[in-house]
């Protein structure tokens, strides 16, 4: 209807960009009667992705250990993942995945994947000082060619704020 509507819930993890959240609630009653150890779909729809996420994010042990937790998500977004390069005429919708993220709320760190890096890395909000206004980016080179490993928070230089269209428009 052209409103925008905001769903929260935390007992759904996962979200994909179609089809719209009450039918990705439906998918997900669907595919728990179907469980994922008999059958799970295995497409590049997003309806797919969403059930396979569902269902691994909840199958996958739940750990105590950061690093053994941040390494069973990301393999669940690895599996859902679109293949870098993929392009359908068909279906225009579905694109690369370029970006893979995961926020480890205790910790205050930010993971990144890139699909154009052989690497991970995060940066850590804790060593970050958002209280002095000065805006920063973390240069990531023209099509994303600069590489970063481990932790890229001092990697951030001054920038000037990022320029919104139609926002800023005089």
């Amino acid at each position: 209807n052209g409103k925008q509507v905001i769903h929260h819930d935390s007992s759904y993890q996962v979200m994909t960009n179609s089809p719209i959240f009450d039918e990705q609630l439906a998918l997900n009653e669907y595919w728990k009667q179907i469980g994922g150890t008999i059958f799970l779909p295995g497409t590049n729809r997003a309806s797919d992705r969403f059930a396979r996420a569902s269902f691994y994010i909840n199958a996958i042990p739940k750990n105590d250990d950061p690093k053994e937790a941040l390494a069973s998500v990301f393999s669940v977004i690895r599996n859902v993942s679109v293949p870098y390069g993929l392009n359908t005429q068909e279906e225009p919708n579905i694109s690369s995945t370029r970006w893979r993220t995961v926020i480890d709320h205790k910790r205050k760190l930010y993971f990144f994947e890139s699909a154009l890096s052989p690497n991970s890395f995060w940066v850590d909000l804790n060593k970050i000082n958002f209280k002095d206004g000065v805006t920063r980016k973390l240069d990531l080179g023209k099509n994303q060619e600069n590489i970063y490993a481990g932790d890229a928070t001092a990697q951030f230089k001054t920038a000037p704020p990022f320029h919104f269209l139609g926002i800023d428009e005089d």
